[in-house]
């Protein structure tokens, strides 16, 4: 593979490229290693992933004792009055009790606390954090969330979905330079992985405020940009409800703000999230008969919202992950296209997890992408047929193979920091679905092939958000993204051995870090 100015110019065999060795070519022989296309995370919230990385990190913490302990410990390193943040736990881990406040109130007495569950739609509070954000008995459940009240109607400190916002907006915005600094810090840790670009969804959640998305394009991003720092390529999503502003943007600038920034679209959500019984289902969850999720936009409003920017050539996702939501976003999709007209839309569904019969066929008959994440099934394998029975869990969750064989692309990626940016993890466990401490594979009917799930993570990713011309793949004009990966056969890659050897963006290598690379080596010409 020949690469001049930061992209591929010629791959064959090494005869193929001779006549392109000239003064100042630099030949990189990995010694018969595997070099694949940088890998595309499909779906990151990249600035909350950073900030994350620096606060209390409750994921795989597996019982009720070691959450409290790691409260206390946040506690000591905290100034009084000080709000102590973070998340990642997940109660299936202690055996489904979901925290209350009274947990750590005793031990957080001078600080309030906000610490969101794993998936982001469900969050804990102490009491004064509660207090500060003026959440009492009195307060009503607002549209498209939920405070969870004890039997005497008090607040138990859990929020869910948009009733995040009633406290959200009481913590204090995060300065600009910890943002510019989450920037950095998440992009390093994605280099490491071999993900050379992002689809970021931003820092958005349902009845959240919409500038935050706003104000990091500029502050953080462009800023980055103009400062020569971006270490990774980032398409960029924004809320639906903006999708005016957005299209005033992308009628001024164009698309590609430059070969580290694209616009891509707007994105909105149909419901919440299986963990904290917030997905939408046809039917009831098996341990709570009367709830059958939350549909957090109201249809009409989600309609109208996804009719206009697709008018205005925008692309569109939203968020669905029970059957029922994914049935309404199919239904909504068919009719704004019917509408609209044929056009190359590319409509996403992202998380696309629990589909009802005909689903996954529907994916394939209307070209909607299905934007998934592998590693959300080892969360979910062992408690979604608690929550859904066994028989509808076996039947509609994770259908990768179902939605490949109906001729439906599917695109990967984490939902960091939901679950790990990584896309060797995702790779391993879509082909093999195997949950940890499990002998079987979960559903087996719907492992992919190695060459399926790295399409998924490369040219199919790259398709997903409009930059196939670009990346994806190691061809000729493409920029010269690729990893270098630990193992000489694709049977190693397929046992799942591989780790990270190096990576690449432009042709320079951007991991491990090398100095002496970072000047001058634009202009030259590299040759595997």
């Amino acid at each position: 593979m020949a690469v001049r100015d930061g992209r591929i110019v010629r791959v064959g065999d090494r005869s193929s490229v001779q006549d392109l060795y000239g003064h100042g070519t630099k030949v990189l022989n990995v010694n018969g290693k595997i070099v694949v296309p940088g890998f595309i995370d499909s779906h990151v919230h990249l600035l909350w992933g950073g900030l994350q990385m620096n606060r209390v990190v409750l994921r795989g913490v597996n019982s009720k004792e070691d959450f409290i302990k790691m409260l206390k410990e946040a506690v000591r390193e905290k100034p009084e009055g000080c709000w102590i943040l973070g998340g990642g736990w997940n109660n299936e881990l202690w055996g489904g009790d979901l925290p209350v406040a009274s947990w750590i109130d005793d031990i957080t007495t001078k600080n309030p606390v906000w610490l969101s569950r794993m998936d982001g739609h469900m969050g804990l509070a102490n009491s004064l954090a509660l207090e500060i954000a003026g959440i009492t008995k009195d307060t009503k459940d607002p549209a498209g969330g939920s405070i969870m009240r004890t039997p005497l109607g008090e607040p138990t400190g859990l929020l869910v979905d948009s009733a995040m916002n009633l406290l959200l907006h009481a913590i204090p915005e995060v300065s600009v330079n910890e943002k510019r600094d989450a920037l950095v810090r998440a992009s390093k840790l994605a280099l490491t992985k071999g993900v050379t670009t992002v689809v970021d969804i931003g820092r958005y959640l349902p009845g959240a405020t919409v500038e935050d998305v706003w104000d990091d394009f500029t502050a953080v991003y462009k800023w980055a940009e103009s400062k020569g720092q971006m270490l990774i390529r980032v398409c960029l999503f924004f809320p639906m409800e903006t999708w005016s502003r957005l299209s005033d943007l992308i009628h001024k600038t164009g698309r590609v703000i430059s070969q580290w920034i694209y616009l891509g679209g707007v994105k909105a959500f149909a419901d919440g999230s299986l963990g904290s019984s917030s997905a939408l289902f046809y039917e009831p969850y098996e341990d709570e008969l009367d709830n059958f999720g939350l549909q957090v936009t109201e249809t009409d409003s989600l309609y109208n919202m996804t009719m206009a920017s697709d008018k205005a050539g925008l692309q569109v996702a939203i968020h669905a992950i029970g059957d029922r939501a994914n049935d309404l976003i199919l239904d909504l999709y068919k009719s704004v296209a019917s509408s609209n007209g044929n056009r190359d839309r590319r409509f996403r569904i992202e998380h696309a997890q629990h589909l009802a019969p005909g689903a996954a066929a529907r994916f394939g008959q209307q070209r909607i992408i299905a934007s998934v994440q592998p590693e959300h099934l080892l969360d979910d394998a062992d408690y979604v047929a608690k929550r859904l029975g066994v028989k509808r869990a076996e039947a509609e969750s994770y259908l990768f193979q179902s939605l490949l064989a109906n001729n439906a692309q599917i695109a990967f990626g984490s939902d960091w920091p939901v679950a790990n940016i990584d896309p060797l993890g995702g790779i391993r466990t879509a082909v093999k679905r195997m949950p940890p401490a499990w002998q079987t594979s979960w559903i087996p009917s719907e492992c992919v092939s190695l060459d399926d799930a790295l399409k998924a993570y490369t040219i199919s990713a790259a398709h997903a958000c409009f930059l196939d011309k670009v990346l994806g793949s190691l061809s000729p004009g493409k920029l010269a993204d690729f990893v270098v990966l630990s193992i000489t056969s694709w049977e190693e890659f397929a046992e799942g051995s591989a780790s990270i050897n190096a990576t690449y963006i432009n042709g320079l290598q951007a991991y491990p870090w090398r100095p002496e690379t970072s000047e001058g080596q634009h202009s030259q010409d590299l040759e595997l």
